[in-house]
């Protein structure tokens, strides 16, 4: 079909350029490391219809910049690098991955939470260097702590089915969510304040609003526990990172594990590396070899729908009223 694809950022996987290979489009990328206006310029010289957004902050500015576009689709679901209503004014889909990575970040969580309970990158920063102290170990289990979720989107509900099995008394907050659609395991609540007051563990699958930005902050943090644990898995800055890393650094609360960051790629500099009650990971909660395989393939698939006429997977369209009556 001779169609015109650009990718921001990182390659996608080969499955997915075979797929554009076998359709017979022409296809180019950018870098990880391209600002606003250098995606824009790569834009308008190539000219393309659809795009796929890794890496990138995706503005109106970049917008203009490509007169023919007719479809965007990111590679993930978080579209807080895109502008979705200025997209929405000029009639182009918004398209997300909806299926491809929850499974991923659900089991990257679960992995931060037993590092921190276990104390894993310590023992083995200790081991490394001829620390062979069993006597002074102080790890926790999981069984019976009491969880707390924010957000309970298919990451969340994931999650949870996750660490069912170690019998912990999970509470979820999320104003969106409906009453019925909650296990009988589990325990919704309409009280934030509860959620960081009661749990073990605190861990955030919450998208990016005016609301949850900067809500992990010293206010809330003087609720919890001193034994609390903080995982984010959602994005960066629904933590302030300078309440975060004075209440780490007090011993305020017991540990956090952050895998997004309020800038990307953060600082060497970075206060939170210097705290050894902190785990630190490189946004990959979402990028496994199956996950990354599920994005790539899917957002091709995705794109070449809407250029293609066929049916669409209504539920990947962010902005489904681009289009009423066409």
């Amino acid at each position: 079909m001779k169609a015109k694809i650009f990718m921001t950022g990182s390659r996608l996987v080969k499955e997915a350029e075979d797929i554009l290979n076998r359709e017979g489009c022409i296809y180019e990328y950018g870098t990880p490391k391209d600002t606003s206006e250098e995606i824009a310029a790569k834009l308008r010289d190539f000219d393309p219809v659809g795009l796929i957004v890794r890496q990138g902050k995706i503005t109106k500015a970049v917008l203009d910049s490509a007169e023919k576009l007719k479809v965007i689709c990111k590679h993930g679901v978080g579209v807080d690098n895109i502008d979705v209503d200025a997209a929405t004014e000029k009639g182009i889909p918004v398209m997300i991955t909806i299926n491809a990575n929850f499974q991923s970040v659900a089991e990257h969580a679960l992995a931060l939470i037993f590092s921190l309970l276990r104390k894993v990158p310590k023992q083995d920063r200790d081991l490394r260097q001829g620390i062979f102290n069993k006597v002074n170990y102080d790890g926790e289990e999981l069984f019976k702590k009491t969880i707390g979720l924010i957000g309970f989107g298919r990451i969340g509900r994931r999650l949870a089915e996750l660490v069912k099995p170690f019998e912990p008394k999970i509470f979820v907050y999320d104003p969106f969510l409906n009453n019925n659609s909650v296990p009988e395991y589990i325990e919704k609540t309409d009280d934030l304040e509860q959620v960081f007051k009661e749990a073990d563990i605190i861990s955030l699958h919450c998208a990016l609003t005016s609301e949850t930005k900067g809500f992990i902050n010293t206010d809330s943090i003087a609720l919890m526990k001193s034994s609390a644990y903080i995982i984010n898995t959602s994005r960066g800055p629904v933590v302030n990172e300078d309440d975060i890393v004075k209440a780490l650094d007090e011993k305020r609360i017991a540990g956090a594990a952050l895998d997004t960051f309020q800038k990307e790629p953060p600082d060497i500099s970075n206060p939170l590396f210097k705290l050894d009650n902190v785990i630190v990971t490189s946004h990959v909660g979402g990028a496994s070899k199956s996950s990354l395989r599920n994005m790539g393939v899917g957002a091709v698939k995705n794109v070449l729908a809407v250029l293609k006429g066929d049916p669409l997977p209504m539920e990947c369209v962010l902005n489904p009223q681009v289009f009423q009556g066409k």
